[in-house]
């Protein structure tokens, strides 16, 4: 007959089981709470200025690189845009803006673009645009290149922006503390190129809460089709734009 073996005992439960099963199931794991962050690159909280009035004593107007490197034969890249200078008359058409700006009490803003010769500031020298400045020492600090040009001659009382690297007016600059400072809540651009620059910045404005506007015969680019389809596509969906004639007859008196 086959033998009967006894059952085995059950071990003995161990300290820190007892402690478990005293404590009893284990919590549900916390939700996590979603901190409502704010938005750093703001300026304006929504709904932000866009729409308003324009008004000289809260608007600036900012000439975004012309430069000697640009709008001035001699230039490395001026035959690259002169065409579109020419077709629209832009650098006129800005000097005429400046003055314009100046006499209603705007602010006039100049915002060039500088480089090392060793590339050491260039925030993305091997890649795109910005790599086709290092290699062609373009805008090099201190060079005639690198100077705003004749016509765009910063008056003592205009602004000149201090740390732009980039394509849009401002990462690393003081653009927007200058802005902040004298209280504007609408920026025109004007400048180059129309796709590139002009273009970043006004993006950046737009997101930052501010009123922009962008001066469609106050850009060239290194294309009429470039400059087309800024102008009439792009610019649509973060500014208004309006001509040099149209912005300044909205230009209400400070």
């Amino acid at each position: 007959m086959p033998v009967k073996r006894p059952a085995a005992k059950k071990a003995a439960p161990t300290a820190k089981k007892k402690s478990q099963a005293m404590k009893g199931p284990p919590p549900a794991p916390m939700k996590k709470k979603h901190t409502k962050v704010s938005l750093p690159y703001q300026v304006f909280s929504a709904p932000g200025k866009g729409g308003s009035d324009i008004e000289a004593a809260t608007t600036a107007v900012i000439f975004v690189e012309f430069q000697n490197e640009f709008c001035t034969p001699g230039g490395k890249l001026h035959d690259a845009v002169k065409e579109t200078m020419a077709a629209t008359g832009m650098l006129e058409n800005a000097a005429g803006v400046a003055k314009a700006a100046r006499a209603a009490g705007a602010k006039v803003i100049h915002a060039p673009i500088t480089f090392r010769p060793d590339g050491a500031d260039n925030p993305n020298k091997n890649l795109g645009i910005l790599a086709g400045c290092h290699k062609d020492q373009l805008f090099t600090i201190g060079s005639w290149n690198a100077a705003i040009c004749q016509e765009m001659t910063p008056d003592p009382d205009d602004l000149v922006v201090v740390g732009k690297k980039g394509l849009s007016a401002f990462p690393g600059t003081d653009l927007e503390h200058q802005l902040r400072r004298h209280g504007i809540e609408t920026v025109a651009l004007g400048g180059f190129m129309a796709n590139c620059c002009v273009e970043s910045t006004m993006r950046e404005a737009c997101e930052k809460g501010f009123n922009v506007v962008t001066l469609t015969d106050c850009v060239a680019t290194t294309s009429t089709e470039g400059l087309k389809a800024a102008t009439e596509g792009t610019y649509n969906f973060f500014s208004q734009p309006m001509t040099a004639d149209a912005f300044k007859a909205k230009l209400t008196p400070a």
